[in-house]
């Protein structure tokens, strides 16, 4: 058996108080779509491990990919060597995104390569001898990430990191898109965008943002015209656009990427999470011939950043197998057929009154409840359940792997339905 009093007194989980820590669940091991419990009790995932595991656990190509690679070698630097895995999978990566993304910087994970996209964007207009544009703008209810420069274009006042608003830089934020996915967009909704970057374009070096779906700041989902109209004020302001797709990417949204929902390229994207599928971590910065070459002619010579595990063959190498499964499986049909069911499943959750909003995107399912919930209690209601979801405030949502079948996403479904029927006080405190 796990030693879980040692986990609860030594090891400090996400998020998580080691005075008063929340209950670990012990899991033995995972396969497909299942997490199998110490105890033998098994979990239908509807979090894809935090959004990466799109092709669930345990995967005999994805194994496979990773086995064959150990036998030729797990890591080498990649200062001055270069090896296969890395070069096929930014082939890959430059022939799927966005057109005009064909430089890629490999990094350890998405928070880094938020940094990555950050720095990029700051030496490339150093290197256009405009050091003065080094802010960022963004809007809020964003998150992109727990790494420094990532928590300074988190939301400042909503998000997990006002804690530190002291030492962070100070950046740009507007409020966040207010037409819904489905609802109408006015030329309004650009206005305090436009205003911000007619004022301060100069000092701007870049918007990043989350293209359609803001993730952990709210799980809100916003018209693909708000991401059409900021190109274009990129353009016309001289900023460069930075899409931050390491939630949205590889297909999650319905489409491969998020940014395709407005037909648009952005300057620089970050990726990560299902990346490897879940298997390890790993994250890619792409951006453009212009804004690479503008950033190796400047004082330095080159980018300054270099991360050791850099282009990690063992991860480089389940990427490739990963992206490979996705067109394998079919992953648009995967991804409609799961929102369809939950559509079906979740939209007559909307009736219950404590529930505020259901919405669906993709792969996405969130039902927005009216008060923030229990986390210990509802934790422990969805294992009874057989489930494994994780919410966060007042968002119960579900991003599961694609290999889910329309049983899983009932009994998803159910478990939501269960506790929000359940008599028991479900809010916090």
């Amino acid at each position: 058996m796990m030693d879980l009093k040692f986990d609860q007194t030594h090891i400090w989980h996400p998020y998580t108080s080691l005075t008063k820590p929340l209950p670990v669940y012990p899991v033995s091991r995972a396969y497909e779509n299942k997490i199998v419990l110490e105890d033998g009790r098994y979990l239908i995932d509807g979090m894809s491990s935090w959004w990466a595991a799109i092709h669930g656990y345990n995967h005999p190509e994805l194994n496979q990919a990773i086995h064959s690679q150990t036998e030729k070698m797990s890591h080498v630097m990649f200062g001055g060597l270069t090896h296969q895995p890395a070069i096929d999978l930014c082939k890959k990566l430059v022939e799927l995104t966005p057109a005009g993304l064909d430089k890629v910087f490999l990094a350890d994970s998405g928070s880094i390569s938020v940094e990555v996209a950050i720095k990029m964007a700051v030496q490339y207009w150093h290197s256009e001898g405009k050091p003065q544009k080094s802010k960022l703008l963004t809007v809020r209810n964003g998150y992109h990430g727990d790494t420094f420069a990532a928590m300074s274009v988190c939301d400042p006042v909503n998000g997990m990191h006002n804690l530190f608003n002291k030492v962070l830089q100070k950046h740009h934020f507007v409020e966040s898109p207010a037409a819904g996915f489905k609802q109408s967009f006015t030329p309004e909704a650009m206005v305090e965008m436009e205003s911000r970057l007619a004022r301060y374009h100069n000092e701007i070096a870049a918007i990043i943002i989350e293209p359609i779906v803001q993730g952990a700041g709210g799980m809100r989902f916003y018209h693909p015209q708000y991401l059409t109209e900021l190109k274009r004020l990129c353009e016309r302001y001289d900023v460069l656009l930075i899409a931050d797709e390491i939630a949205t990417g590889f297909g999650r949204t319905g489409k491969l990427f998020a940014c395709e929902w407005a037909n648009i390229s952005p300057d620089i994207l970050c990726l990560g999470k299902a990346l490897t599928g879940g298997y390890m971590t790993l994250a890619a910065t792409l951006t453009t011939e212009k804004v690479a070459n503008g950033i190796c002619k400047g004082q330095a010579g080159v980018f300054m950043h270099g991360p050791t595990f850099m282009g990690n063959p063992l991860a480089c190498a389940v990427a490739n197998a990963a992206i490979s499964l996705l067109f394998k499986n079919d992953w648009a049909l995967q991804v409609k057929q799961i929102e369809n069911w939950l559509n079906e499943w979740l939209q007559p959750l909307a009736d219950y009154p404590q529930v505020d909003e259901v919405r669906v995107l993709g792969a996405i399912g969130v039902v927005e409840l009216k008060n923030p919930v229990d986390m210990q209690k509802i934790q422990a209601h969805f294992v009874d359940c057989g489930v494994w979801i994780r919410p966060f405030g007042r968002l119960v949502y579900l991003m599961p792997p694609y290999i889910s079948q329309r049983a899983d996403i009932k009994r998803l479904a159910k478990a939501i339905k269960s506790w929000l029927e359940c008599p028991n006080d479900k809010t916090e405190g």
